[in-house]
């Protein structure tokens, strides 16, 4: 007769749970409803109808930056759509706006060149100072932090245009900054940037596990250490997506460079120069359209270039527990 094995007692250890895996472990439920919801077929149909709407205005502009001038403007005039029965394309619309043609030329080449001149710096201004600022105000400890960060939070509800003026004051007067350059330009952009930047990256760092902080701090490193070998590689997707963001602004403004660039060429950016391109009375109007297909190449490329980060820095910090 053999003897029955003796059922195994259950163990009483506590077992240990990786540190930071219960709010992943609540997440889950929620990141698989999201996906469950986004990726129905009704979610997908109504993309695909929004894609559409908003690409046929689009489509129709690219079109009609290849049509010539008589069938843009004038008696013999007639829509986009026209252009596949009437089979009529050309090239001189933008060999006008980017060849140089005197004085009077609506040629975009020096206002592209200035446009970026006037942006990669503001965007690195903005990306540098404001992950700095992120992460003092979510792991930095000094009296009054939580009401200096409201403070500069606020600041975003406080409309551009009243600031304008004064600003413009501040820099001829007090800093003797030279009329319509790019100094002042940067400057401006890089103060009304930094408020949503430093509130956007404060919310991404704050979600940085604790652990990985206290085990560098144990490990002797300082603020700097942490800060460039930690946070900044952690910080890549909500870096990207402010990229973006604020590349884009930059690149679109024309209130802040109509006030800043003191109206010269020199610097003044693709904006001001698309607001002028019709010449008097709409005389090349006819313009228009290849001059916004120009305008809008690099957007493109910074935006399509970083896109997977512009999705993982959105989704990020909704999704985290």
């Amino acid at each position: 007769m053999t003897a029955t094995p003796a059922p195994k007692e259950a163990s009483t250890a506590p077992t240990r749970q990786r540190p930071g895996s219960d709010p992943t472990e609540d997440a889950q439920p929620i990141m698989r409803r999201v996906k469950t919801k986004l990726t129905s077929k009704w979610a997908t149909a109504a993309a695909i109808i929004i894609a559409v709407v908003w690409s046929v205005p689009t489509f129709g502009l690219f079109v009609t930056s290849f049509r010539p001038a008589a069938k843009q403007v004038g008696p013999r005039s007639n829509g986009w759509w026209n252009a596949f029965v009437d089979w009529d394309f050309t090239f001189k619309n933008y060999a006008d706006v980017l060849t140089p043609a005197g004085s009077q030329s609506a040629n975009l080449s020096q206002y592209f060149v200035n446009s970026i001149a006037i942006v990669i710096p503001v965007t690195i201004f903005v990306l540098v100072l404001a992950s700095m600022a992120a992460y003092v105000f979510a792991w930095g400890k000094f009296k009054g932090r939580d009401a200096l960060f409201i403070f500069v939070f606020a600041l975003q509800i406080i409309p551009l245009q009243m600031a304008l003026i004064p600003l413009l004051q501040f820099f001829t007067q007090t800093l003797h900054l030279p009329a319509g350059s790019y100094a002042q330009l940067w400057i401006a952009h890089t103060m009304f940037g930094l408020p949503l930047g430093i509130f956007l990256l404060h919310n991404f760092i704050s979600e940085i596990p604790g652990e990985v902080i206290e085990a560098a701090r144990v490990d002797g490193a300082g603020h700097s250490t942490i800060f460039w070998r930690i946070i900044l590689p952690l910080s890549v997707p909500a870096l990207a997506s402010l990229a973006i963001f604020q590349f884009l602004w930059v690149w679109n403004d024309l209130l802040v460079a109509l006030v800043f660039s003191g109206g010269t060429a020199d610097v003044a950016p693709i904006t001001q120069r698309l607001a002028e391109i019709s010449g008097t009375r709409g005389a090349r109007d006819y313009l228009n359209p290849a001059a916004a297909f120009v305008s809008i190449i690099i957007p493109l490329l910074v935006f399509f270039g970083l896109q997977r980060y512009f999705v993982r820095g959105l989704l990020s910090g909704g999704l985290k527990g």
